[in-house]
């Protein structure tokens, strides 16, 4: 286990946004051609990927290696944990697969979705927002795109324990909301990749109104997740340039899915009077 939380494409993903624009452009190189990557001289590397061989000697060791060398390793090393699990790197689906090999290779990348979210979990940031939930007068629920399906998938979760969770989905409407939050609520946003205006501007309002802001992203290096004052990150075997996969809301669900059971756990007297009423409420829609 702890070597593969050593995972340097794990790694490469958390630091992307810490990275140089130079250092970026090499990110996404190694990580759409992982299985070349590690056939290559650090100079055919250089040429292929447009950068230069100080960038990826500076890249090497941003990422907890003293060369080139012992990158390429780390690299060989996670595409072997990767077949050892019998785990494709990516979930991309290509034109010759058929139907069988598509659904193998959706599922396993849905799998090691959860399982990257896992081994990111900081379960004491988890039990940090948990009690901040419990303690705020009001919990707003946002986001942007497939994010926003996420939001209001937790404002709905959340609401069958506890009656302060709200989804705020349209853009104008969310900065209304944030512009009137008050010292006691929270903001929860999601946005995959942390980098988006929209979760910058909402951060700056509702911190302008001395709320607290919880984000879940896979950056924590992103300029979203250093605005915030709680970063719930969550995993997905995705290039930072890719979005709004499947693999990468069932990595924020399950993520979620923790959260919302710390959060019942902690009170579950209460949540289980909820759900009882919830029940009695709904009784008579059932035929």
């Amino acid at each position: 286990m702890e070597e593969r939380q050593q995972s340097v494409i794990l790694r490469i993903g958390s630091d992307y946004y810490s990275l140089t624009p130079a250092e970026k452009r090499l990110a996404d190189y190694i990580l759409a051609n992982q299985e070349r990557v590690v056939q290559q001289s650090i100079s055919e590397l250089a040429r292929e990927s447009g950068v230069a061989e100080a960038t990826i000697s500076r890249f090497s060791r941003h990422m907890g290696y003293k060369s080139f060398p012992l990158l390429k390793l780390a690299v060989a090393n996670a595409m072997a944990q990767a077949r050892l699990g019998d785990t494709p790197l990516s979930g991309q689906v290509e034109q010759s697969d058929d139907l069988k090999t598509m659904s193998q290779k959706l599922y396993r990348a849905d799998v090691e979705a959860m399982l990257q979210t896992m081994e990111v979990l900081n379960l004491s940031m988890i039990a940090q927002v948990a009690a901040l939930f419990h303690h705020a007068r009001q919990v707003l629920c946002m986001g942007q795109g497939g994010s926003m399906l996420i939001a209001r998938e937790a404002a709905h979760l959340f609401s069958t324990v506890s009656n302060k969770f709200w989804p705020v989905e349209d853009s104008h409407l969310q900065a209304v909301a944030a512009s009137t939050m008050e010292s006691s609520d929270v903001l929860f946003f999601f946005s995959y990749s942390g980098s988006t205006r929209d979760v910058l501007d909402m951060e700056a309002v509702a911190r302008e109104r001395g709320a607290k802001v919880v984000i879940v992203t896979r950056f924590p290096n992103s300029p979203g997740a250093q605005a915030a004052d709680y970063v719930l990150q969550c995993g997905a075997n995705e290039s930072p340039m890719q979005s709004g996969s499947i693999a990468a809301r069932i990595a924020q669900m399950y993520l979620l899915d923790v959260l919302f059971s710390e959060f019942s756990r902690t009170d579950m007297d209460r949540a289980l009077e909820y759900r009882r009423r919830i029940a009695e409420a709904l009784k008579s829609k059932h035929m």
